[in-house]
């Protein structure tokens, strides 16, 4: 049983940005998560796609870039051109459908993302469509919360809709990972995890990226 792990910048050193990547990076992280957000879709402002281009430099993964904006669409190209290689959109977002393709026709792997309260349904009808889907478990906008076990119960619950359909795509689990309930979140069915706090907060970078890739259960 393992997982990815793509360690959240947002709860890095937002002084020192660059310099946390390429730590991460030779730590062994898969890919580099940047959360986006507008301070409308979620009560918090981060980055925008200068920042994300001025990164790219620092490392040569994966930057799976996740747009908390209410109106995506208007900026899926100026981030495709920063450099994000995977984006994610919210199923809660009107025109979500045309959004998802038109990440594609930039060439960039699609996400979809769903909420804690969004029942696992409303995502059915994209599932054809995009690469990879992102189940929150903490409501968007902050790091640092606990995690919400009802909304990890999606997680199974998608896996069988994508079998049914004959998809296999990776599913991502984001809000209060920890190196303690990792291993529940890989039983689940999940592929990959975005650990911000998990990571950035630990003494060794290396070793905490280790213990998510590998979870072992907790007594």
């Amino acid at each position: 049983m393992s997982l990815k792990v793509a360690p959240s910048v947002i709860a890095g050193n937002q002084a020192e940005l660059g310099l946390e990547i390429k730590r991460i990076d030779e730590a062994g992280a898969d890919l580099i998560h940047l959360d986006v957000m507008d301070g409308h879709f979620v009560p918090n402002l981060t980055m925008g796609p200068g920042v994300v281009k001025d990164l790219r430099s620092y490392t040569g993964l994966p930057f799976d870039c996740h747009l908390m904006l209410s109106q995506p669409g208007k900026y899926i190209e100026a981030f495709a051109k920063a450099g994000a290689d995977r984006i994610s959109v919210h199923v809660e977002v009107a025109g979500v459908g045309e959004v998802l393709k038109g990440i594609r026709a930039l060439g960039k792997q699609v996400g979809l993302v769903i909420n804690p309260k969004t029942p696992a349904s409303a995502a059915d009808r994209y599932l054809e469509d995009i690469d990879f889907l992102l189940v929150m478990t903490v409501e968007p906008g902050f790091y640092g919360q606990k995690l919400i076990f009802d909304a990890l119960d999606k997680v199974p619950t998608l896996r069988q809709t994508l079998r049914t359909l004959g998809r296999d795509i990776p599913i991502q689990v984001d809000g209060g990972v920890t190196i303690e309930n990792a291993y529940q979140i890989a039983q689940a069915g999940a592929d990959e995890v975005v650990a911000g706090a998990a990571v950035f907060k630990a003494a060794d970078y290396k070793a905490a990226i280790s213990r998510l890739k590998n979870p072992v259960a907790v007594s």
